[in-house]
């Protein structure tokens, strides 16, 4: 009766998503000319960053949601239904928007909300966090279709938005490099190897570390893969349970941390790489996407930020009419994680973490150089970009807030104060930040 009646309501906003969203917004969500033909050799590099991407998610970030599993002192059935709901959600979302729009749409499970579910389900029931899902993924479908995510994305200064970003992904840079600490065979081998390949093919040299890297784990026997069981995941659906006290301590907090940690800098990301899709049909399909998976166990998912980056830069694909094939290598990727379950999340974790920070900063080496290069292009917000760059570095954390938010918060009125005001224009990459539309063959660092 339960699962009827959640179609039903599902049914009921597809069928106005349809009507408002697609057929209101479909000319805005392509920002491109139409796509150029795509041939084998298109396929390599945009799959191999989807897979990048995927890993990284999976052997990065997820064992937040096995750690929030146990907390809630969830059965295995149903940690196993997590997995497949917010694996297929995502893969699924993010397939059908990649698709439609021709642009590397990457969704993911929020992560900020996934760290903060480790201590909230502590104290919530199940069921009531299911109900506080739903609550939360209805917020967004009704934000992306009332059309104020996209106005207020638009008021964020070029400069401002670049810096954001660098800050955001400075750590994962750091981290590449510290890894020479813990393992330094390891480190010191992805990194040389990307050195040399990026001088003599850098095309290649994302692809090339990936492989060698997967390669000398194996040779030394540090993937452990002998207690692996195959084994299909089956959803399963729990009947949500609707309070304040979840409302309040939950539902709110997963809408503002998802928002403010995962959609804004996600958003930004695309711009940076000069992709101009609209902002509220992803808002909305991703929410669509939450509520239907929600009394399956996903806690939240909504375009990627981090991992995105990986997809939408040069290291993608020289020409960026031909990196929408990684948002839908990641999408299938994805959606094979969720139909086995835990087995093949087992599979990426199983990585040494050395290999997952060292992979992943050099994936996003080329981001980070050019959002620093958009962040300091124009000198009359080149001191409130450094800001932004710098609070967002110390990822500040308050309230149960993170560093996106602050960062952002704190790079806004320092613009404000330093100009007098925001600038009321619509969002466009930096000049010195190369436009996705307008490939320089031969530099292969600028994204």
């Amino acid at each position: 009766m339960g699962t009827s009646v959640h179609f039903k309501v599902i049914k009921q906003l597809l069928n106005q998503v349809n009507h408002i969203v697609f057929r209101s917004h479909i000319q805005t969500m392509s920002s491109a000319s139409p796509p150029s033909s795509v041939r084998w050799s298109d396929l390599t590099h945009p799959v191999v960053a989807g897979l990048i991407s995927v890993i990284v998610n999976y052997g990065g970030t997820f064992i937040l949601v096995f750690q929030a599993a146990k907390v809630a002192g969830l059965s295995t059935e149903l940690t196993a239904s997590w997995v497949w709901s917010i694996s297929i959600g995502v893969g699924v979302t993010g397939l059908i928007l990649s698709w439609i729009t021709r642009e590397p749409i990457i969704t993911a499970w929020s992560t900020p909300a996934a760290a903060f579910l480790v201590t909230a389900l502590a104290t919530t029931s199940y069921a009531e966090a299911v109900g506080a899902y739903l609550i939360s993924a209805a917020a967004f479908v009704a934000l992306g279709l009332s059309g104020y995510f996209e106005k207020a994305i638009r008021l964020i200064p070029p400069g401002v938005a670049a810096g954001l970003l660098a800050g955001i992904l400075l750590q994962f840079g750091v981290k590449a490099f510290g890894g020479m600490s813990i393992d330094p065979l390891l480190a010191g081998l992805l990194i040389v190897t990307y050195v040399v390949l990026k001088r003599f093919t850098a095309r290649y040299a994302v692809v090339g570390i990936l492989v060698l890297g997967l390669a000398f784990l194996l040779l030394q026997n540090r993937v452990d893969l002998s207690g692996l069981e195959l084994k299909l995941a089956a959803p399963v659906f729990t009947m949500p349970v609707f309070s304040l006290n979840a409302l309040l301590s939950l539902a709110l907090p997963l809408f503002l941390i998802t928002l403010t940690g995962q959609y804004m800098p996600g958003m930004l990301v695309l711009r940076n790489d000069g992709f101009k899709t609209n902002a509220n049909p992803i808002v909305t399909v991703a929410g669509l996407g939450s509520l239907l998976m929600a009394p399956f166990g996903s806690h939240a998912f909504n375009i990627a930020a981090i991992t995105a980056a990986i997809c939408t830069g040069r290291e993608a694909h020289e020409d960026p009419s031909k990196r929408w094939i990684a948002g839908i290598a990641a999408g299938v990727f994805y959606i094979l994680v969720g139909v086995f379950g835990v087995t093949l999340a087992a599979v990426f974790m199983a990585f040494p973490a050395t290999f997952i920070t060292t992979l992943a900063g050099l994936a996003l080496l080329g981001t980070i150089g050019g959002s620093l290069a958009g962040a300091m292009a124009d000198a009359r917000a080149r001191e409130a970009s450094l800001i932004t760059f710098l609070a967002a570095a110390a990822n500040i954390t308050m309230f149960g807030i993170g560093g996106a938010f602050w960062g952002l918060l704190i790079g806004l009125l320092a613009y404000a104060v330093l100009n007098g005001h925001l600038p009321q224009r619509t969002w466009a990459p930096q000049p010195s930040v190369q436009p996705a539309t307008e490939p320089v063959a031969g530099k292969g660092v600028t994204d």
